[in-house]
């Protein structure tokens, strides 16, 4: 998830306990070509374990050369995405543009296997609209050319995020190849991630919107489908002290760019929380040094709930 999933977040998510995080899709060409923007989204962390880096594009050799740069910077996976359904992506003709030409997508997964000894994934939609529901075999050809992981949203490119993801579509997919298999889309919690398992026959499930506001819910899912140990949410002061390290977390990362990035987080923070509207405004639009003293008010509701 391009401008949320960056080094910060995916940090802090792994500290709750996450399996495995997965970076921004960051552009094969571009970061290959040191791109300022793009470097700091490949700013990866991308040798801590349980980290899988996203790469994006429609040339084999650009692929095959980013996987190169990623994998010598420690990349434990490599995830291709032929998945993203932005306009600006497909115009390109990367993303889930690629569902409509089987043949060039093959192309990028051969090139981006046979770059690099690290387990290369990928990560799709259904098909590109309701009259091309045609994944299952990309992915027989996929898991053939030697990807070891699919994730699969349950909406087609042309569907965007409207309506809700179709997990039961997954199972076609699920039933034509023998590697693991991850359901995604609508996954919000423990209820939903069961009833994705259930309908798809998935392996496990992959969540994006569902962290935002809540970056302990994958650790939460998991202990909750009986892997691994229920994290620590925060609450009251935790949580506030936690917004807080993520909030300079982020002015760390990015210097001065850091306060404009981190809005949308602060945002869904508050949102959790309650915070009413004027509240919310001036916290989004104050300097650093009074986002934090604004913090304890903003996330009052919070604190209260908890005494």
């Amino acid at each position: 998830m391009a401008g949320i999933t960056d080094l910060p977040m995916r940090t802090l998510v792994q500290s709750f306990g996450a399996g495995l995080v997965v970076s921004e899709m960051v552009a094969s060409r571009e970061m290959v070509q040191a791109k300022p923007s793009v470097r700091d989204r490949a700013e990866l962390g991308a040798e801590l374990d349980g980290t899988s880096v996203q790469i994006a594009g429609r040339e084999a050799y650009w692929m095959a050369e980013a996987a190169r740069v990623l994998a010598g910077q420690g990349a434990r996976i490599v995830d291709i995405n032929m998945g993203c359904p932005a306009k600006k992506v497909v115009g390109g003709a990367s993303g889930s543009a690629l569902l409509r030409d089987h043949d060039h997508a093959m192309r990028l997964i051969e090139a981006v296997v046979g770059a690099v000894d690290v387990p290369v994934t990928l990560k799709t939609r259904l098909g590109w609209d309701d009259d091309s529901l045609n994944t299952a075999a990309l992915a027989r050809r996929a898991e053939a050319a030697g990807i070891r992981m699919l994730t699969i949203h349950g909406r087609t490119r042309c569907q965007f995020y409207k309506g809700h993801a179709d997990w039961a579509a997954v199972q076609e997919i699920v039933e034509a190849v023998a590697v693991p298999v991850l359901v995604n889309g609508d996954i919000l919690d423990s209820a939903d991630a069961r009833a994705a398992l259930r309908a798809s026959g998935a392996a496990g499930v992959m969540i994006g919107r569902g962290i935002q506001g809540c970056p302990w819910i994958c650790a939460e899912v998991a202990a909750d489908l009986g892997y691994g140990p229920a994290p620590v949410v925060p609450e009251g002061e935790a949580l506030i002290a936690m917004v807080r390290g993520h909030y300079d977390a982020m002015l760390d990362f990015y210097g001065p760019l850091g306060a404009r990035a981190a809005r949308k987080h602060l945002g869904w923070y508050m949102d959790r929380a309650g915070t009413v509207p004027g509240l919310r405004r001036q916290v989004l639009t104050a300097p650093p040094d009074d986002v934090r003293n604004l913090l304890d008010l903003a996330l009052r509701p919070v604190l209260e709930a908890a005494a």
